[in-house]
């Protein structure tokens, strides 16, 4: 008897990486724009010095632990939109190319204060985009921006659009207040507390990058492609909203880790990524990228970090990682953009310099 297709596609192996190619796209600019503000892991330690002195947790762990020292936060006057829109201005200016001229407008910001409309319909009119150019949304915890990437360079390469500005801003401020305030509770335990201790490294930042054909800008730098990955099954490990953010931390290590190295490994036959010159990670903290160098063995003198003084900016960690390490990259050089979101989800995407 012929088998069911049903029957057949249960016993289907699983499905490994999602692989993606682009022939004609390029990075024409990549510019960050960050707070004034300036806040100490030691500032936030002080302010919950009493919750660590009843939980008896020792001084220095945000340091110690995450390696994260400092963090940005909005100052007066300052917001992540308005940060977004002089990152976006910048990028615009930096790759020569009008607003009149832009076709897709994607952001990719896990900060939203309302539902409805769409943070990018601001940022649209901000930025003086043209009727004609689409724009919207793209949320998918700290992969957003690559993920925004990827979907600007289909849209390019297929013809679509010529030009496309992919944009994000954290805004960090209210969750750690949020957060400060609850973990002071008395009835908060030392579980309860190093649930949330992920929340306390975050920071606040914006990001944009321009996106055109390579053809019409040989100076741009190319976009190859990568792989996407995922493992929904660890959806619960990292939850969070404006109130807070739950993490089971030493789970979803071990998942985002088993989950960037089975990607890895099966991309491995058809790109070449250990012989990347520069690795821009996600910033999240000193042992998630020690753990990410040791399991893909890379050079860790290719693999710059900014979390020591940003601390975890979401989305916006990647581009601002890119934006800071440009200057000292050449032509011919080849990078990879990696990270992991909440969810879980992994993307890789090569950019050749």
């Amino acid at each position: 008897m012929r088998q069911s297709l049903a029957s057949a596609l249960d016993e289907a192996p699983a499905p490994g990486n999602a692989t993606t190619r682009f022939s004609n796209v390029a990075l024409l600019s990549v510019a960050s724009s960050l707070p004034s503000r300036v806040t100490t892991s030691a500032d936030i330690e002080d302010r919950l010095a009493a919750a660590l002195s009843r939980l008896k947790l020792r001084g220095g762990l945000l340091k110690r632990v995450a390696g994260v020292l400092e963090r940005r936060n909005w100052g007066e006057g300052e917001s992540a939109d308005a940060a977004t829109v002089q990152a976006g201005e910048r990028a615009l200016a930096e790759a020569g190319v009008r607003a009149s001229d832009v076709g897709l407008l994607i952001n990719t910001s896990v900060t939203r204060k309302h539902l409805e409309p769409s943070v990018a319909v601001r940022l649209h009119h901000e930025l003086g985009l043209p009727t004609s150019a689409v724009n919207f949304d793209v949320a998918n915890a700290c992969l957003g921006f690559v993920n925004g990437m990827s979907l600007a360079a289909g849209m390019i390469e297929s013809g679509q659009i010529r030009y496309a500005i992919v944009v994000n801003g954290e805004d960090a401020d209210d969750i750690q207040v949020n957060t400060i305030d609850r973990l002071l509770g008395a009835d908060i335990d030392r579980d309860d507390f190093l649930s949330e201790f992920a929340t306390l490294t975050l920071g606040s930042g914006s990001a944009a990058a321009v996106l055109g054909r390579a053809d019409e800008h040989p100076e741009g730098h190319r976009i190859l492609g990568g792989v996407t990955r995922a493992a929904t099954q660890w959806h619960d490990l990292c939850v969070g909203s404006a109130e807070g953010m739950y993490t089971n931390a030493k789970a979803l290590l071990k998942g985002g880790l088993d989950l960037v190295v089975s990607a890895w490994k099966e991309a491995a036959p058809e790109w070449k990524w250990s012989e990347m010159d520069r690795y821009i990670t996600h910033q999240v903290s000193s042992v998630h990228t020690n753990a990410i160098v040791k399991a893909a063995k890379l050079d860790p003198e290719r693999v710059p970090t900014t979390f020591p003084k940003y601390g975890n900016v979401g989305p916006a960690s990647i581009p601002i990682t890119l934006a800071e390490e440009q200057a000292t990259l050449r032509q011919g050089d080849r990078v990879l953009l990696m990270g992991v979101g909440s969810g879980l989800n992994t993307a890789m995407l090569e950019l050749a310099w």
